[in-house]
């Protein structure tokens, strides 16, 4: 039986300080102890249910972390400013000056860039893979391995990764599988499928607003002790701390992001289907078409869909911005990066979320000029949207 992400939340039973029905908002920065010895407790990581400076914890954005943990069936979680802080803070976490790391090369430009111009300031080896290709992977797998990082979905080419079979891979091999979710919440439970660690931009899907920027990792409690740690834990060290009042809206938030992922994976496919039959160069993973179609149904958690991001190929740059400008002037979304929101967004990938990847890899990976990456939004009539996207093709 599938694995029911929603049931886990609401089954938490989170509440304020005066039995609020939502959890307090914390308004401190630092907190009372009332012996030393407690302090020096909490200051070594001994001490549980206790609070030091908001840095390190905070009551707001452990109530988060707790949902969260409870949103990917781990033991604990993290949250931090933003999906970079996740994903940097994790991966550092993990490695060191000599290790490596193996990653899909089809991955959020802003993760390529970190992967491909940071790491190496600081000897950390970094091998870009077809990850569908898993004897690729396989073959990647050097004496210093010590992560496997991929995207669920990746970004913008919406390939699939075969989880199990990574975590086979990275397993025997003694390395540890890390896997961003950001555009699959609910649909995916990467940990039940094999992810040691899941990374999270919360402020796609997860938020839904696009109000705020906000990340999360989830792991075992032994990684979220390491990543708090006070002498050496990458998140308390470089301090990516989220605002306790931002973590509170995105708490709230999360408990209607069931019925928001169902909404955009109904929307999506009804808007891939069409696009299909009309002859369009259209990837979206709930298509019989998609090359990893059976994968992503054996995967997921199936009442939520296959998600609400697609893309299409409209050949060349020039096509994709003409096509793009009639589509925010008949309303039917805004030209504006990111996604998750409840409006419909759309970004001609290789030339903004993307760049920072080389053209030239760009292009070996079949990114092309006039890619337009599109999150479909909440519309209660996609028939209607439909209508209106016609008119600008």
């Amino acid at each position: 039986m599938k694995s029911d992400p929603a049931k886990r939340i609401y089954d938490l039973q989170q509440f304020g300080e005066f039995g609020d029905v939502n959890p307090s908002i914390t308004d401190s920065s630092t907190y009372t102890f009332l012996e030393g010895e407690t302090m020096e407790e909490t200051f070594l990581g001994h001490m549980e249910g206790c609070f030091l400076y908001s840095r390190h914890w905070n009551p707001s954005n452990k109530y988060l972390a707790d949902a969260l943990a409870a949103l990917e069936k781990t033991e604990a979680a993290w949250i931090t400013a933003s999906g970079m802080a996740a994903i940097t803070c994790a991966l550092l976490q993990v490695c060191h000056s000599g290790d490596h790391i193996i990653t899909s090369v089809t991955t959020y430009g802003g993760t390529y860039a970190f992967l491909k111009n940071w790491l190496p300031r600081y000897n950390i080896e970094v091998s870009f893979v077809d990850i569908t290709k898993h004897e690729m992977v396989k073959n990647a797998i050097q004496p210093n391995t010590k992560v496997i990082y991929t995207e669920t979905v990746t970004n913008p080419l919406l390939q699939v990764s075969d989880i199990p079979e990574l975590a086979k891979i990275a397993h025997d091999a003694g390395v540890k599988l890390m896997v961003d979710n950001t555009f699959s919440p609910m649909i995916f439970t990467p940990a039940e499928l094999g992810a040691d660690f899941v990374v999270y931009s919360m402020t796609k899907f997860i938020n839904g607003k696009n109000d705020c920027v906000a990340g999360a990792i989830c792991g075992s409690k032994e990684f979220i002790n390491q990543l708090s740690n006070v002498n050496d834990g990458t998140a308390m060290l470089l301090g990516p701390v989220l605002d306790p009042l931002r973590s509170s809206s995105i708490l709230k938030n999360l408990h209607t992001l069931h019925l928001r992922m169902k909404q955009h994976s109904k929307n999506a496919l009804f808007l891939a289907e069409e696009f299909e039959a009309l002859g369009l160069k259209i990837k979206y993973p709930g298509l019989k078409s998609h090359p990893q179609y059976e994968l992503h149904t054996r995967m997921m958690n199936p009442e939520f869909g296959y998600g609400g991001i697609l893309s299409i190929d409209f050949g060349t740059e020039k096509n994709a911005n003409q096509i793009m400008f009639k589509l925010q002037r008949a309303n039917v979304g805004y030209l504006a990066v990111s996604l998750g929101y409840f409006r419909t967004l759309f970004s001609c990938s290789g030339h903004s979320t993307s760049s920072e990847v080389p053209v030239e890899v760009q292009h070996e990976m079949g990114l092309s000029d006039g890619l337009v990456r599109i999150s479909v939004g909440l519309d209660n009539d996609i028939e209607e949207v439909f209508e209106r996207i016609k008119t600008c093709l």
